[in-house]
Formats: structure tokens, sequence, C-alpha cells
């Protein structure tokens, strides 16, 4: 079983791949995290949404969570645009459902779209073999 202390597996691609990291607080409530850990699951998470999230390109993505910060690692191809996919992922079905729904548990305006409430981190230090 993957924990914090013995890491996670990440999934590798035959093909070049770029990451994005993005952070969103919840209310400090651990009511409305139980809840918003419950909806995030296998057995929760709306089909519509995760068959959006793929419609768009996005290859893979993670939601780490430490008290009431998350922090989503999101894996798509190089020449994915971020702006277009969102724009796009806006537009399908049942996702301003989820997004007013998840409103409930974020420290973030109702109405807002997914790409306005999670806010990009910047990455200021890497180390790759070379």
């Amino acid at each position: 079983m993957e924990t914090p202390k013995t890491g996670y597996q990440v999934q590798s691609y035959s093909v070049p791949v770029k990451r994005y990291c993005q952070t969103l607080d919840l209310r400090d409530s651990p009511e409305l995290i139980a809840e918003y850990r419950k909806r995030h699951s296998q057995a929760e998470a709306w089909p519509e949404i995760l068959a959006g999230i793929r419609e768009v390109g996005i290859l893979e993505m993670e939601i780490y969570i430490l008290g009431t910060r998350l922090f989503m690692i999101v894996e798509t191809p190089v020449d994915f645009d971020w702006d277009t996919a969102m724009a796009r992922l806006n537009t399908l079905p049942r996702q301003q459902e989820w997004e007013e729904y998840m409103a409930i548990f974020q420290q973030a305006a109702p109405g807002m779209s997914s790409a306005e409430k999670w806010k990009p981190m910047e990455r200021m230090f890497h180390l790759y073999n070379t």
C-alpha cells in the first residue's frame, strides 16, 4: 500500500509530458473535509467529470491534502494549452454542477470555474538527472 512515507507510483509515458501544480484551500471544517474526500473517492466521483478531464487532454491528475490545503498535479502532453482546455472543460456536461457542489467545501466564491479556483504554483526548485 502506498503511503506518504513509502511514496506514490507515477505513470510513465512514451511521449514527453508537462506538469501543472496548483493549490486550493478547503473550509476549515473536519466534517466538510471528510465529505470532500468522500466525494473524490473512486466510488463517489462523478463519471462525467472524470470523462471530461480526459476529454480535454489531461493524462493524469492527482490531488494531495494536508489539513485544509489541497495540492493538485496535472500531467498533460507537451502541446497541451491550459486556457483552451479549461474553457472547454467548463462547457462539458455536469461540470458547472460539480463546481457549484465543490464550492461548498472550498474557500472559493460560488460560480467560479475550476480554473479560477485552483491557483497555479510557481516551481522554485527542481533536481533532475541529466
